[in-house]
């Protein structure tokens, strides 16, 4: 098994439960996915950047608060890589669940995250989400002329 195999294999399993506890009200598996140790940064798709461990962890809590009577989830990888003692995910979060009490709604992230190899775990150091654009067709090609 190639190491991105490997990475892949373990990791992204963790993370997926992670993911789904959060969008039930559970923050502690999130947690234990992220390193504790700065630099860790948050481009979260609810609010401003969050740079440190302090304030991505009460960002977690956060939205961990915010959610619940999620109904499904999935993570579509885009993109991987391994390089050393750090790797990279891409790709687009599915879920359907409840925000702030409300009905159970169908939602979809863009997300890319960084990890770093720590004591031979990955952690998470990086996370950025948002929402797809609306129009996802491509550019129309510049004129040369």
């Amino acid at each position: 098994m190639s190491e991105l195999d490997d990475f892949l294999t373990k990791t992204l399993a963790r993370q997926v439960e992670a993911e789904e506890a959060l969008h039930n009200g559970d923050v502690t598996p999130r947690m234990a996915m992220w390193s504790t140790s700065d630099p860790v940064t948050l481009f979260g798709a609810f609010g401003p950047c969050n740079s440190g461990w302090d304030e991505v962890s009460r960002t977690f809590r956060w939205v961990a608060s915010r959610f619940s009577n999620c109904t499904a989830y999935s993570f579509d990888l885009v993109a991987a890589g391994v390089s050393g003692d750090l790797a990279y995910t891409v790709g687009y979060e599915r879920s359907s669940l409840s925000a702030d009490g409300g009905p159970v709604e169908p939602n979809t992230l863009r997300v890319t995250h960084v990890y770093r190899r720590e004591n031979g775990e990955w952690k998470i150091v990086h996370r950025h989400g948002d929402h797809p654009p609306i129009d996802q067709s491509p550019p129309a090609e510049a004129s040369t002329t």
